[in-house]
């Protein structure tokens, strides 16, 4: 699982998550300050809220284990830098509601998948802003939406394997390293999903892709 319990990282661990979780949600607020547009951002982040938030119950078993949908990297397609107090609302709720995480592992969990959303967000953009005009619009946006679908799960797997290594290296190294083989599946399935729904929204309402 992506979202780590209490009592299992060292404290160092504990106060960069949280202060990298507090850093990014005043750049997040100071940039809708910035632009004046959270009025209307707020109606497509609690959507997305919400669908991060249940993503995270639908659990699929790899051997031995399990692992769940994130969908942290549509989150950030379609919010941009709002995805990342989407996500720590999100956890939030997870923690409090279902005990999915721990309470003082939410800024952790929050900096391991937030910071994924928002690389897959500059993958999304970046890439389409090259891949238009070389290729159909809507196979570039499937392309780069796959893509950041990925890599943001992806991502999410490699910083939560990293946390629990930075704690405690000889206890936590093959869990880790299980841990990320068993999300694969998840990493593939996301990636079609992500580049799915980005090609829908590109055709149905293509101003809510990029927040």
């Amino acid at each position: 699982m992506v979202h780590i319990s209490d009592g299992i990282l060292s404290l160092p661990v504990l106060a960069a998550g949280w202060a990298i979780t507090f850093a990014l949600l005043a750049v997040a607020i100071w940039w809708s300050n910035k632009k004046g547009n959270l009025e209307e951002e707020i109606p497509k982040l609690s959507v997305m809220t919400a669908a991060f938030f249940v993503a995270s119950l639908v659990h699929i078993p790899v051997g031995p284990t399990s692992a769940h949908f994130i969908l942290n990297g549509l989150v950030g397609v379609i919010l941009g830098i709002f995805a990342f107090p989407a996500i720590f609302i999100g956890v939030v709720l997870q923690t409090v509601l279902f005990q999915h995480g721990g309470i003082t592992t939410i800024g952790v969990n929050t900096a391991n998948i937030g910071i994924p959303a928002l690389i897959a967000y500059c993958i999304f953009k970046w890439g389409n802003k090259v891949g238009m005009t070389v290729m159909r619009k809507e196979l570039s946006v499937w392309i780069f939406g796959a893509l950041a679908g990925g890599v943001a799960v992806f991502l999410a797997v490699i910083f939560t394997a990293f946390s629990l290594v930075l704690s405690n290296e000889e206890a936590f190294f093959a869990i880790a390293i299980a841990f990320t083989v068993a999300h694969i599946p998840i990493i593939i399935i996301e990636a079609i999903i992500t580049g799915s729904i980005a090609v829908f929204l590109l055709k149905v309402k293509p101003e809510i892709i990029g927040g």
